[in-house]
């Protein structure tokens, strides 16, 4: 299991697991739910947001947030599946 922070930027993945408490329920009325696929964007440098796409939609989330989102099943955005 790997989380939002270690996936590659350019890659997606499925969201596994959202922060408990208020971050998590945020981020659900967001859209972001376990089993949704996401893309990460980009991740800025010294503990800025990372950048991630979910259905044709940008979101930044917050570093430390998302060292919480846990994710599975990463790959390069550029293969079909």
């Amino acid at each position: 299991m790997m989380n939002l922070l270690e996936m590659k930027c350019g890659y997606h993945a499925v969201i596994d697991k959202l922060p408990d408490g208020e971050a998590g329920q945020r981020l659900e009325a967001l859209g972001l739910r376990s089993g949704k696929k996401i893309e990460k964007v980009s991740s800025m440098p010294f503990g800025g947001p990372v950048t991630v796409m979910l259905e044709g939609r940008h979101f930044a989330v917050s570093h430390s947030i998302a060292g919480q989102i846990e994710i599975n099943g990463e790959r390069k955005s550029a293969e079909k599946e």
